[in-house]
């Protein structure tokens, strides 16, 4: 009898803490955005860039519904004390600390590994009121290098280089209409803005198909995976 009283209140302990597991997460994975990094030599990038991009791209995966996001002033001040705020390094065992103190079970690192723009006359350009109408065609790519860190063991678990593309011509009028902010309010229409966007969306959604979904989808970032790797050969000119 008194076994099976002993077996009952574990299962009530068992159940207590199974309940307090799910009201502290909800099943969908932790993500901390870390502060983006440069080594492309884009103009547009300057002070504060690192942090915008990093708050854009936690917006994107927060609005799909499928991640839980980490604040950024508390993942920040974590980061900083850690010294991993610009450096994206995670030490043996630093990676468990961080994800204790800010809850995240993975922190993404992103760093802008090139930058490409191209502007181009078109001919026939008109000119209203200071208000330019054709008579250019402007195109950029990206590529950001993203890293998963998984908190627990400090191994990374996913890694892809995801490029944006932008192309824009004719009428062109610079109506800002929010979506960027800071150092980058003035690039929402730009080729730049454009590419910036296309890249971050892309991120979204491949680190969406590898950590949630895995219903197949995976086989369509090799394929583009395997297709940047080979337009580079071509641009290397590798024998």
């Amino acid at each position: 009898m008194k076994k099976q009283l002993l077996a009952i209140a574990c299962a009530v302990v068992g159940l207590g803490i199974a309940g307090a597991a799910m009201a502290a997460g909800d099943g969908r994975p932790a993500l901390g955005v870390t502060e983006f990094t440069n080594q492309s030599g884009a103009a547009w990038w300057r002070g504060g860039v690192g942090w915008e991009l990093s708050g854009m791209l936690s917006n994107e995966l927060a609005s799909n519904g499928d991640f839980r996001i980490v604040e950024r002033n508390k993942l920040q001040s974590v980061l900083e004390e850690q010294n991993l705020a610009v450096s994206g390094r995670v030490a043996p065992g630093t990676g468990a600390k961080i994800g204790k103190l800010t809850g995240a079970q993975y922190l993404v690192t992103g760093t802008v590994s090139a930058y490409e723009e191209n502007t181009s006359s078109t001919g026939g350009g008109l000119s209203f009121h200071g208000i330019g109408l054709g008579g250019k065609s402007a195109e950029a790519y990206l590529a950001v290098d993203i890293r998963v860190i998984n908190t627990t063991t400090g191994d990374i678990d996913f890694a892809r280089t995801v490029e944006g593309r932008s192309k824009s011509s004719g009428m062109s009028v610079g109506v800002y209409r929010g979506g960027f902010g800071g150092s980058l309010a003035h690039e929402e229409n730009t080729p730049a803005g454009k590419a910036i966007r296309a890249a971050l969306v892309e991120i979204s959604d491949y680190l969406d198909c590898v950590m949630v979904k895995r219903d197949g989808c995976e086989n369509e970032y090799r394929a583009k995976e395997q297709k940047r790797r080979e337009g580079d050969k071509k641009a290397l000119k590798l024998d």
